[in-house]
């Protein structure tokens, strides 16, 4: 007699921008009392996950330590700059050489096979950026669903000319930050991005990396059918993507990915009495600050950012700046009145969705970005790195907002002047009031919650595919 069980396991780095999304998909199936739930991540989001649980416990799943050389908020200034560097090109190349460490992927990926042996998952949910854990599936045969915190192209276009896309030929690359349709300029800029991005594997040192985990997959069995850009995709059950068509350039999406919008939680996600929302509800015109947890400012940039407070009087700013980063503040006697710096807020989301909260200014990460647009707040971006630089163009080609000119200096002018703007146009906050109610029409936690349960793995009693490990 074949098993009821049915344990679903999901697997993330901590990172929050590819973390935050299971969590909540995760608790949406502990509140419905769904059993057998287990999430595997690094110790850090230990607490966490284990407040997750709910009409049915989420079991925590230990993958260790960070990994200090694939966590961005761990990495050196040296490497923070090179990543986050004017050249979206040289900076893609500085992030791959950084990233690229087979070692660490093979510690997870260790970890997490003696994690699913005991537990026997019928299915695998697993963030698009967790390799490891897509490798695992695929070798094992079980059935997984790669969840994906980007726009829908960022994981069907292909990064050299190497595979195939599914998207246009001549569409942007992921990370270029280059507009859809190119002129003449752009389309050779898109194509020398291609073929920059292989340039760091055809040096020696690169070379012998390459080696190295052609050995390491060899030596952990990994089925050859895992190796490959499009194998996540084509090997999944389902693409669950936490964006919506409408905020990516058009194309046709294969039938396997679904597009759901932003996953938030019930709100008040940080429900009680907080000073911080009585402030907010005592304002008229609240900016809303927040630039992640990877954003590093030099103290140039922090005075370029309190001059524009001052500047613009009229609007209270509430700046989300961590506790390392306050040095670099002016003394309090000389901060501008209408301006407020907490070094954490209970809930980054209840305060986007507050009534008085009429602009977020953020550094264009795919979670913020489609979080605050889901409450309608337009936006002002400073794209930082990698995607960012293709949700920054298309929040501005779509009316959502504006970019600035000058992101890595942060001048005050051009600050003030998108700020400005973007409060006083209309249009934009309309545009981001139909992006948010397009978001709420595609369902979010639930309907990423009701597409999971109804996955035949977790309905049907048939037995795992088999193995495709040679």
């Amino acid at each position: 007699m074949a098993s009821t069980r049915r344990p679903v396991l999901f697997v993330s780095y901590p990172e929050s921008g590819l973390i935050n999304p299971l969590l909540v998909l995760a608790g949406e199936l502990a509140r419905r009392g769904v059993p057998d739930l287990h999430f595997a991540t690094d110790e850090n989001r230990r607490a966490e996950v284990e407040a997750l649980s709910a009409a049915s416990p989420v079991s925590f799943v230990s993958l260790g330590e960070v990994d200090s050389e694939m966590s961005a908020t761990s990495w050196e200034d040296e490497v923070y700059r090179a990543v986050t560097q004017k050249s979206k090109s040289k900076a893609n190349q500085a992030v791959i050489r950084q990233t690229f460490r087979p070692r660490g992927r093979m510690e997870k990926y260790a970890r997490l096979k003696a994690a699913a042996e005991s537990i026997g998952p019928a299915l695998m949910v697993v963030d698009s950026i967790s390799q490891f854990g897509c490798e695992l599936a695929i070798t094992t045969g079980t059935p997984f669903v790669l969840g994906v915190p980007f726009l829908p192209s960022n994981v069907l276009t292909t990064r050299t000319h190497l595979g195939t896309s599914r998207t246009p030929k001549d569409f942007p690359v992921p990370h270029s930050g280059l507009p859809y349709p190119m002129n003449r300029r752009q389309r050779l800029a898109n194509h020398l991005m291609k073929i920059r991005t292989l340039l760091p594997f055809l040096t020696p040192s690169m070379r012998k990396v390459v080696e190295e985990d052609a050995e390491l997959r060899r030596r952990h069995g990994i089925a050859p059918a895992a190796k490959g850009e499009m194998a996540r995709i084509d090997q999944a059950e389902l693409v669950l993507c936490y964006s919506i068509p409408e905020m990516d350039y058009p194309f046709s999406l294969p039938e396997k990915m679904r597009t759901v919008g932003a996953l938030v939680p019930p709100l008040p996600q940080a429900p009680g009495d907080h000073e911080l929302t009585r402030w907010l509800d005592s304002q008229d015109s609240v900016v809303y600050l927040g630039f992640g947890t990877i954003t590093r400012l030099t103290r140039e940039q922090v005075a370029s950012l309190v001059a524009v407070v001052r500047r613009m009087h009229r609007h209270q700013f509430l700046w989300k700046l961590p506790l390392e980063q306050q040095h670099l503040l002016p003394p309090d006697d000389r901060l501008p009145e209408n301006l407020r710096i907490e070094a954490w807020v209970p809930s980054q989301l209840d305060v986007l969705a507050h009534r008085n909260v009429r602009l977020f200014f953020t550094h264009a990460g795919s979670n913020g970005v489609h979080e605050g647009l889901y409450f309608g707040t337009p936006l002002v971006t400073r794209p930082l790195w990698m995607d960012c630089h293709d949700l920054a163009v298309r929040v501005q080609d779509l009316g959502l907002g504006l970019t600035l000119d000058q992101p890595e200096t942060i001048d005050t002018d051009d600050v003030t002047d998108k700020l400005t703007r973007v409060l006083g146009d209309d249009s934009f906050r309309r545009r981001a009031e139909l992006i948010g109610r397009l978001q709420r029409a595609a369902g979010g936690r639930v309907t990423a919650a009701d597409l999971l349960l109804d996955l035949p793995a977790l309905t049907s009693a048939r037995p795992p595919r088999r193995s495709t490990a040679s």
